[in-house]
């Protein structure tokens, strides 16, 4: 089956980025929120930058939330959050306030706990898968991939997590929830590790 992806777009700076690597992988990708691409698509993704609470805000404004729901919870199709869009799927974010996000993983997002490092965490930092999923196939080596955030998700069941990285504190930087998953770093940025990872989420299947 040919592979075709979403990528929604709530006005996130990295969007661009993202499709470029993708059309790399598969020549069927698409920057929309249409609810008819969203059912053409096999696969989506939700790109995000930015503080929780204001993305949440244009995700609501800007993304038909029950077409996307039928989706990725009536049909199942592999979603994949990066960075605040992975941050955007816990029960709710504390930053520049409580804010309500979409959850569908439940935890929490919070300011990483990072002693004497200076926030923002940005830059190379490796992983440590902590769980065999076929999202991280071949990642399981000390994989660099490129961060650029000041918060963490801290998920209520810790099984959920795929991967850490530490930066003061060792954070979530990948977990799953069935077919939705979300990655901290940011494969579009990543080089080879980011096009090994979207790779594996366009290997998934639906259901």
């Amino acid at each position: 089956m040919a592979r075709s992806v979403c990528i929604l777009d709530y006005g996130s700076g990295n969007v661009k980025s993202v499709y470029n690597l993708l059309q790399e992988l598969t020549p069927n990708v698409k920057i929309s929120n249409s609810p008819h691409d969203m059912e053409e698509a096999s696969h989506l993704i939700l790109p995000g930058v930015g503080a929780f609470g204001a993305a949440m805000r244009k995700v609501k404004e800007k993304i038909p939330m029950d077409p996307l729901r039928e989706q990725v919870f009536g049909r199942r199709k592999p979603f994949l959050g990066i960075c605040v869009g992975m941050q955007v799927l816990a029960t709710r974010g504390i930053e520049f306030g409580s804010h309500e996000g979409l959850g569908w993983i439940p935890g929490e997002v919070g300011e990483l706990s990072t002693g004497e490092f200076p926030l923002p965490h940005i830059g190379w930092n490796d992983i440590s898968v902590t769980k065999e999923a076929p999202l991280m196939r071949e990642l399981n080596r000390g994989v660099d991939f490129y961060f650029l955030h000041s918060f963490a998700f801290r998920p209520e069941d810790p099984s959920l997590v795929l991967a850490t990285a530490e930066y003061g504190e060792r954070f979530c930087s990948a977990i799953h929830l069935d077919n939705i998953m979300g990655v901290q770093f940011h494969p579009e940025k990543s080089q080879r590790a980011g096009k090994i990872l979207m790779g594996n989420f366009l290997s998934l299947e639906e259901g």
